[in-house]
């Protein structure tokens, strides 16, 4: 039951060399075990030692030797040889790992690109080419495979930077049992048709555009912020202190007839207001007397009267109203006769009829 158990992984690579392993720790805790192989076919075989041993903590735990047929016959044994512990033939074709591929070449054109690689020498029909790229905004690989030598695709952006990686893939089940592919070939990066050495620069690149363009809009945002707060600034201020107007634009004379010299300015400005009341003064009058005897008959007749004055307030004499209202106030220093008397008047008298 153990020759069936034991679990064994087998690498034919590109059919030149064979590599047998298994997990010798779980298998075989206790000691090293020995392996043997053969090519030859029938009953008089000749098994031939494993050349180079691989270890696994100082336990042989694979062998490592030339492929030099389509048949393959294993054995394991105990370390000195006498019992069998596991066995197994195969077909050596069906564990082929391809080589990475050879004199990759790119072919771009527009928006297309085409990779293609040199064909192996040996069985082409079952090798499949596998282009995988990404830019470097992309998380996955993006997968594309076509017969073998040459892939392409279509739909490159130009302003972008790629990785482009290829390799060889086995058919299953047509001409592998396992699913083998070769290892990947370098890494190349490429924007619009050009080689670089990495896509880092155009990360900066886009990175710093980023940035540029995201300070002009901070800026942007800040003056407009600025302006607004400006605007209901003033208008607070309007509300709050209202502005104190300029006294540059009330007394215009002040400042540009006198440069601001007040003293000459006041002078002017009372001399200019006296002459304004000397033009617009009511000319003083003199209310003469207008009682006198009409003749000497009336006087006898109602006998020796005081002289008086008929002054407005008689509703029978309208023409004297003027007179009244213009002799209240007499000019300094003049002298109003009233029945015979003289009076002497100033600025600070006035009569009162």
């Amino acid at each position: 039951g153990l020759k069936h158990a034991i679990s064994t992984k087998i690498i034919n690579f590109n059919n030149e060399k064979m590599q047998i392993t298994w997990a010798a720790r779980e298998l075989f805790p206790s000691e090293n075990v020995s392996f043997s192989y053969t090519f030859d076919e029938g009953k008089h075989k000749v098994w031939k030692p494993c050349p180079t041993y691989l270890f696994d903590q100082d336990y042989n735990s694979g062998c490592l030797f030339k492929t030099e047929g389509p048949t393959l016959a294993i054995s394991i044994r105990n370390s000195n040889g006498s019992e069998e512990l596991f066995s197994k033939r195969l077909k050596s074709d069906f564990y082929i790992k391809p080589n990475r591929p050879e004199n990759v070449t790119f072919f771009w054109k527009e928006d297309t690109v085409t990779v293609s690689c040199n064909k192996p020498e040996r069985a082409v029909k079952c090798l499949r080419l596998e282009l995988q790229y990404k830019s470097k905004f992309d998380k996955d690989w993006q997968s594309r495979t076509s017969k073998c030598c040459s892939v392409g695709e279509q739909g490159f952006d130009p302003r972008k930077c790629y990785s482009f990686r290829v390799r060889l893939k086995r058919l299953v089940p047509y001409c592998n049992v396992v699913n083998y592919s070769s290892d990947w070939e370098a890494e190349t990066f490429w924007k619009n048709g050009t080689l670089l050495d990495s896509c880092d620069d155009d990360i900066k690149s886009q990175s710093n555009t980023v940035i540029v363009l995201s300070c002009l809009l901070a800026v942007l945002l800040m003056i407009l912020i600025f302006l607004i707060l400006l605007c209901k600034w003033q208008r607070l201020q309007k509300s709050v202190m209202p502005a104190i107007p300029d006294p540059k634009y009330i007394f215009a004379d002040l400042f540009n007839d006198h440069n601001g010299n007040f003293q000459e300015w006041i002078d002017k400005a009372d001399h200019a207001v006296v002459q304004t009341k000397l033009e617009y003064e009511e000319p003083e009058c003199i209310i003469e007397a207008e009682s006198q005897q009409e003749d000497e008959k009336n006087s006898d007749k109602q006998g020796s009267r005081e002289k008086i004055l008929t002054f407005s307030g008689a509703p029978e004499n309208n023409d004297s109203n003027a007179a009244q209202t213009a002799c209240l106030m007499p000019t300094s220093n003049t002298i109003a006769t009233f029945a015979g008397f003289h009076i002497l008047m100033n600025d600070d008298m006035y009569v009162m009829l």
